[in-house]
C-alpha cells in the first residue's frame, strides 16, 4: 500500500494564507487532498474573531457573565438582549468566511497554477454551526431561539461561497466541537435536549441541515473534536462512543456524500479500549475515516503507537493532530510537518 493522506484541521500560525499554502505544500506534496488558509491573523484562535458579530449587533449588549470552556480556559465575555428587544428581533448579517475565503481562493490558485499546490488538492473552507459560537457568546437562555438564526448565516456564507469559487476545486468542512462533545460527556439537560440521545439527535440534525445545503459538487467534511483551549480538551473522552453514535446518527439523514470525518485521538491513548467503538462504525466508501493522532510532544513514535492500536479497528484511514495549529508555536511547524510525512509513509 501507498502513504496515507494528511489532513489538515484548519488553523497554521504563519503570516498569510499564501505562507500556508507554500509552506504546507512543499512540506506534505501529494499527501494533501486540500489545504485550509490557515486562518490567519485574526481568525487564528479558532472562533475568537466572531465577538464583532455580537458586540456590533444592535439589539445585544455586553452581560456581566464571562464564560470558560473549562476553568484554565481563556474568558470569554457573553451576550444578552438588550431592554426591549426580543429573540425573534435578532438577525446576523454576514459573518465574513465568505469573503475570507474569496480572499484566500485567489493565492491558492495562483500558487496551484505555479505548481506549489498539487493539482489534485482542493481549498478548504472550515465553518463553525451556532451551537460552538453561541456557546461562547450568549447567555444560555439565548442558545435555542437564536441557534437557527445563526445558522440561517452560515448558509448564507456557504452560498456566497459557492456562488463565487469553482465547485471541483472547492471543500467545505464544518467543525463539530467541544460544544457537542463536552455536553454528550456530561449529560445535562441543556437547550439541545435533555438526555445523550436527545442532544445527539437534535446535533445530527442541525449539521444536516447545513452540510445538505452544500452543492453535491463541493466535497463536504467533518471535523470532530474535544477543544484545544490552552492546550487542554473541555472533558476529557472515556473512548469513541460518543463520536461514532454521533456519526452514525448524522450518515442516516445526509442527503449527499461526505469525503471525510476526522476524530480526534488524546496522546495518552493507544489502548484498545478507545478505539474499540470504531468497531461499530459503518460509513459508505467513499466517506474517508481521518484520525486526529499526530501530537507533536511524541513525535513519530508517539503516532506509530496510535496508528498500530487503530488498525485493530479500522482499515484504512488518513492522519491528522487532534484540532488546529493556530495555538502553536510558528518555530514548531517545520517539526510537527516533517512527523505528519513521516507517519503519513508509514503502512
Amino acid at each position: 500500500m501507498g502513504q496515507r493522506r494528511v489532513h489538515l484541521v484548519g488553523s497554521v500560525p504563519l503570516a498569510d494564507p499564501a505562507s500556508v499554502f507554500e509552506t504546507v505544500g512543499a512540506a506534505l506534496g501529494d499527501r494533501l487532498a486540500r489545504i485550509p488558509d490557515g486562518e490567519t491573523g485574526a481568525r487564528l484562535d479558532w472562533i475568537t474573531w466572531l465577538e464583532p458579530v455580537f458586540a456590533e449587533n444592535p439589539g445585544l449588549e455586553k452581560s456581566p457573565e464571562l464564560f470558560r470552556v473549562h476553568p484554565a480556559a481563556n474568558p470569554t465575555v457573553r451576550y444578552r438582549l438588550k431592554p426591549g428587544v426580543a429573540a425573534a428581533d435578532i438577525v446576523f448579517g454576514e459573518l465574513g468566511y465568505g469573503e475570507n475565503a474569496i480572499r484566500s481562493y485567489a493565492d491558492f490558485a495562483r500558487l496551484k497554477r505555479a505548481g506549489k499546490i498539487p493539482a489534485s488538492c482542493r481549498f478548504q473552507v472550515d465553518l463553525v454551526p451556532a451551537h460552538s459560537v453561541i456557546w461562547l457568546f450568549l447567555q444560555d437562555d439565548l442558545h435555542q431561539p437564536l441557534d437557527p438564526v445563526f445558522n440561517d448565516a452560515v448558509l448564507r456564507e456557504v452560498d456566497k461561497i459557492a456562488a463565487v469559487l469553482p465547485h471541483d476545486q472547492l471543500a467545505i468542512q464544518f467543525d463539530v466541537a467541544s460544544a457537542v462533545f463536552a455536553r454528550l460527556a456530561r449529560g445535562v439537560a441543556n437547550a439541545y435536549g435533555a438526555t445523550r440521545e436527545a442532544m445527539i439527535e437534535r446535533f445530527a440534525a442541525i449539521l444536516q441541515r447545513l452540510a445538505n445545503h452544500v452543492p453535491d459538487d463541493i466535497e463536504v467534511l467533518f471535523h470532530l473534536c474535544y477543544g484545544d483551549a490552552n492546550h487542554k480538551h473541555v472533558v476529557e473522552p472515556a473512548d469513541m462512543g460518543d463520536m461514532v453514535d454521533f456519526v452514525t446518527v448524522l450518515q442516516q439523514g445526509m442527503q449527499r456524500k461526505v469525503q471525510l470525518i476526522h476524530f480526534p485521538v488524546p496522546r495518552d491513548r493507544s489502548d484498545d479500549a478507545y478505539f474499540a467503538p470504531l468497531r461499530c462504525l459503518r460509513l459508505p466508501p467513499e466517506t474517508e475515516i481521518c484520525l486526529g493522532l499526530v501530537h507533536y510532544t511524541d513525535g513519530l513514535e508517539g503516532a506509530r503507537r496510535r496508528m498500530a492500536a487503530a488498525q485493530r479497528y479500522v482499515a484504512d484511514f488518513s492522519i491528522a493532530t487532534e484540532c488546529g495549529f493556530g495555538r502553536r508555536q510558528p518555530e514548531t511547524l517545520p517539526e510537527l510537518l516533517r512527523i505528519h510525512a513521516a507517519a503519513a509513509d508509514e503502512r
